[in-house]
């Protein structure tokens, strides 16, 4: 189906119902080309993001809502639920991000936190994904704790944090899941340290410490193992293809970062981890090096060529990133984007990645493509190395796609999984695709 926008120009009130009134937003449709005689473009062929190439100067998201019709659905959680949890909602600092559809999208994330788990116990959706088999998924916490902490809701974070850790982590320092991923160990050291840094330690490091030390020694021996090879860890890359183990890029990046961090947070707690700070720093520094090497022996030297694996283990070039369910699509979805969060390459390589992302047909208005849906759950990570590399206008790309497109017209709820080109629902909401807009719009906030 090509999706095009009205012929005339015209004026779009979208109104939205909070819990403090009704906020009205303003936008205006551009004119349709198909509608004038011309083609109906064919974005699906498309390689580079056409939203992307049609904008000029920074993105406005009033400009960007106008150029589709919004995703329709059915809300996930009651709408009443979710307007009791907004008049209660109290943020540090108030949400201001300079438009009224950012703010609500940020406090309507954060309302979905109390609604979607189960007192202190982590769902990571409705439907399918209210299945306990998901509960223990890494990603969600993360999502949490990062979007609780940094609006200033420090002590949810620390209670569902504590119990996160009490409940998922065993004691040999594996996850109670059935396919974690090897970066998301590196990201809950990771979390620990960033709450520690916004909230302090109070309700949550006492309890926490063993399950993180564990943590932290599970992935002390997996490169303990690697170090008899070429020193990369191997292991799953994300729960939907956990048994395509491997060495990958991202999975060590994150370790490397995640580590890192714990023996900073130690260091500042005085705390007496089971492996010495400073034996883990000189692991980390190897491993960095490491997984630095074998990137560059494993990316093609053309900056043109913009296919750039995964992982060490040789793979067929993919003729483009748009995949229905391949390595190249889940590579573009998840693998890339936690790759530019770890911070672990140059500003050269790191660009190297976006570019690769906008050029091989990995986005569409800035939303993460698939050949026929688009699925952001994982764009937080995406955002994060945006900003890292002051690509803002990449950056405001990305997230007013996604609040725009990912989020159903009215009631704002982020499902999994919309179509492509964007209009409707095609899976399940999830807690993290609801918190993208909440995590990545605090950096617009002084």
């Amino acid at each position: 189906m090509n999706v095009q926008p009205a012929r005339t120009t015209r004026r779009i009130f979208v109104t939205h119902c909070t819990a403090a009134g009704i906020v009205t937003v303003m936008s205006k449709c551009c004119r349709s080309r198909a509608a004038d005689g011309d083609p109906a473009p064919d974005w699906a062929a498309m390689l580079e993001d056409p939203v992307r190439k049609m904008l000029t100067g920074p993105p406005d998201l009033d400009r960007v809502m106008a150029l589709f019709p919004r995703t329709q659905g059915t809300p996930a959680i009651d709408p009443q639920q979710i307007a009791e949890n907004l008049a209660g909602l109290r943020t540090i600092p108030d949400v201001n991000t300079g438009h009224p559809l950012l703010d609500l999208s940020v406090q309507t994330g954060l309302a979905h936190i109390g609604a979607t788990f189960q007192g202190d116990h982590p769902k990571y959706g409705v439907g399918t994904y209210a299945q306990e088999m998901h509960g223990g998924f890494p990603p969600t916490i993360i999502a949490v704790v990062d979007a609780l902490s940094v609006w200033g809701l420090q002590l949810r974070a620390a209670q569902l944090f504590r119990y996160w850790l009490k409940t998922f982590v065993k004691d040999d320092g594996g996850l109670r899941y059935y396919g974690p991923s090897i970066s998301e160990y590196g990201q809950l050291l990771h979390t620990a340290a960033l709450l520690d840094e916004r909230a302090g330690t109070n309700g949550w490091w006492s309890e926490g410490f063993p399950a993180l030390d564990h943590i932290a020694e599970y992935l002390l021996r997996l490169r303990a193992t690697a170090e008899k090879e070429d020193g990369l860890l191997f292991g799953s890359p994300e729960a939907d293809t956990h048994k395509d183990t491997g060495k990958y890029f991202h999975n060590n990046g994150w370790v490397v970062k995640g580590l890192r961090r714990w023996a900073d947070l130690c260091e500042r707690r005085q705390a007496r981890p089971t492996t010495a700070v400073a034996i883990v720093r000189k692991m980390v520094q190897d491993l960095a090096a490491d997984t630095l090497r074998a990137i560059q022996k494993t990316w093609r030297a053309d900056p043109a060529d913009w296919w750039l694996p995964p992982q060490v283990e040789p793979l067929q070039r993919p003729a483009r990133l748009a995949a229905a369910w391949d390595v190249a699509s889940c590579t573009n979805y998840r693998y890339w984007p936690e790759l530019l969060s770890s911070e672990l390459l140059s500003s050269e390589q790191a660009n190297r990645v976006v570019t690769a992302r906008l050029t091989g047909g990995g986005q569409f208005c800035g939303m993460t493509r698939f050949a026929k849906h688009l699925d952001d759950w994982p764009l937080a990570d995406y955002l994060y190395g945006l900003w890292s590399l002051g690509r803002r206008n990449d950056f405001l790309l990305s997230l007013y796609g996604h609040v725009a497109y990912h989020q159903a017209a009215g009631h704002l709820t982020a499902y999994e999984q919309v179509s492509f080109p964007p209009g409707r629902k095609m899976a399940d909401y999830c807690l993290p695709c609801q918190l993208v807009a909440a995590r990545a719009a605090r950096l617009l906030v002084g």
